[in-house]
């Protein structure tokens, strides 16, 4: 799942409101959801898709991080490329390539041949996303723009739970013989409904942003990215040579370089703003970002293939526990608000506390279930708790943090801050996961002894850097920062 930071910073309303706003909100919310749904759907399915190509470990976490990756690397250019050449020409461009790659997973014979796919995924759903909040912003103004991206939330909010329960029942069907393919092939008639309508209701034209696109910055981005992941994915299987932390630091070095080099320069769309980075409250909610869902993906990853290959649970079976976790959210999300004005940055610190605690409460759980062959109920606990965590720190840290940034970098922090949640989830796919598989061979209960610190550490490190973030709400920080 993406949840894309809300930026709505920097547009006026439209003087005169489109007809038909909310039919194409509609259909735009509706190819957010195969995003939102596909970055989940995959978990519980993904013990299956490993035994029917016969996929390695490593493989396996290509399968979660290469659409993440695809998604990091593209997301930021893509949102400059809506404003240059038409936000509705890139949806529906974005749309299509979803729907293309879609098959490609379907179709897939290979582990090698998903990775490639699934990558191409993360592209295209890179290319939608930013298209869809930003015609939001220019298709309603005043009340009805809060109303859409309320509407917006409360069903990005679902989509988790509504992946990891779809992926289990689908693979567990076996519609037309097709099993954890079907997963994939969904996608593609919702795609050609959303092209179609999408070509009929969401208005084109509108104001272009001239100037040039950063290209070749951006492939820098792409090769920066990937080449911190792909040593932390593949050494464990090559006994951690030297190349593979000489490309390591060959990642870091580019990063850090794109950076400087773009900001000297006073490049016009900077890839990665330097000097947001002077906001301390922006530095860390980015790094909470990071590492918040580097634990999330890393320990799922882990303990999905838990569940179904070492506890013997059906994918649906998993999918249904799962929304325990989802649950927990949609109980502590509504209080969020309330909490805030009331405790300030009080709550996301006992957010990620809740979540440190969660994760170690499954962690320890899982050991106990394994070893006396219980039923599914005392890892429920948990994951509740979990859960609500999640939602006391995740859902108020972008408006907190992006309100500490001036609004012309409002843009630009936005796209920043989620390139880092999923890049951060690949990187906790590479670093957790290694941590399970390496010690998953005797036995996938230690496999989750051994993985569930690193997502524990990371959880309480996101607690700590809380302690950066302004002691003010959000709404009070524009004044005072």
């Amino acid at each position: 799942m993406s949840a894309t930071a809300p930026a709505a910073f920097d547009a006026a309303p439209p003087t005169t409101p489109y007809p038909k706003r909310w039919a194409a909100a509609t259909v735009m919310i509706v190819a957010a959801l195969l995003d939102m749904i596909d970055g989940s759907i995959v978990n519980t399915a993904l013990p299956a898709i490993g035994h029917g190509l016969s996929a390695t470990p490593t493989q396996l976490q290509w399968i979660v991080s290469a659409y993440l990756l695809g998604f990091a690397s593209t997301l930021i250019i893509a949102g400059h490329l809506g404003d240059r050449f038409g936000r509705k020409t890139l949806f529906l461009t974005g749309v299509g390539g979803f729907a293309a790659a879609s098959l490609a997973s379907a179709l897939a014979g290979g582990a090698a041949e998903l990775v490639a796919a699934r990558a191409i995924q993360g592209v295209a759903a890179a290319v939608i996303m930013p298209q869809v909040l930003g015609s939001f912003r220019t298709m309603f103004g005043g009340e009805e723009r809060g109303k859409v991206f309320a509407v917006y939330g409360a069903i990005a909010g679902s989509a988790v739970a509504a992946g990891v329960l779809l992926g289990g029942v689908l693979t567990d069907l076996d519609l037309f013989g097709w099993g954890w393919r079907t997963i994939f092939a969904v996608n593609i008639p919702l795609a050609v409904v959303v092209i179609a309508l999408g070509a009929l209701w969401i208005p084109g034209g509108g104001e272009r942003t001239p100037g040039r696109i950063g290209l070749p910055g951006n492939i820098i981005l792409a090769a920066s990215l990937v080449a911190v992941v792909l040593p932390l994915v593949e050494g464990r299987a090559h006994g951690w040579p030297l190349r593979g932390w000489i490309c390591l630091g060959a990642g870091v070095f580019g990063l850090i370089a794109l950076s400087i080099t773009q900001s000297v320069r006073g490049t016009e769309h900077p890839l990665l703003p330097l000097g947001l980075f002077r906001s301390r409250a922006f530095g860390a909610g980015l790094a909470i970002q990071l590492l918040f869902y580097g634990a999330m993906s890393g320990f799922m990853l882990a303990f999905t293939i838990w569940l179904q290959t070492g506890q013997g649970y059906s994918p649906a079976q998993a999918g249904l526990l799962m929304v325990a976790f989802s649950g927990g959210t949609f109980l502590t999300a509504p209080m969020v608000d309330g909490l805030l004005a009331k405790y300030g940055r009080a709550v996301l610190i006992f957010g990620g506390l809740a979540l440190a605690g969660g994760f170690y409460r499954v962690q320890i759980a899982a050991r106990h279930a394994a070893e006396i062959h219980t039923a599914a109920w005392p890892l429920v606990p948990g994951l509740l708790v979990a859960g609500g965590g999640l939602g006391l720190l995740i859902v108020p840290l972008a408006n907190i943090v992006l309100s500490a940034v001036p609004a012309e970098s409002a843009g630009g922090a936005s796209g920043l801050f989620t390139t880092a949640q999923q890049f951060g989830g690949a990187l906790g796919v590479a670093v957790i996961g290694n941590a399970f598989f390496a010690h998953a061979g005797s036995g996938l209960t230690n496999g989750i002894a051994h993985a569930g610190p690193w997502a524990v550490g990371a959880l309480l490190a996101c607690a700590a850097l809380c302690l950066v973030l302004p002691r003010i709400t959000a709404g009070q920080q524009a004044s005072e920062i």
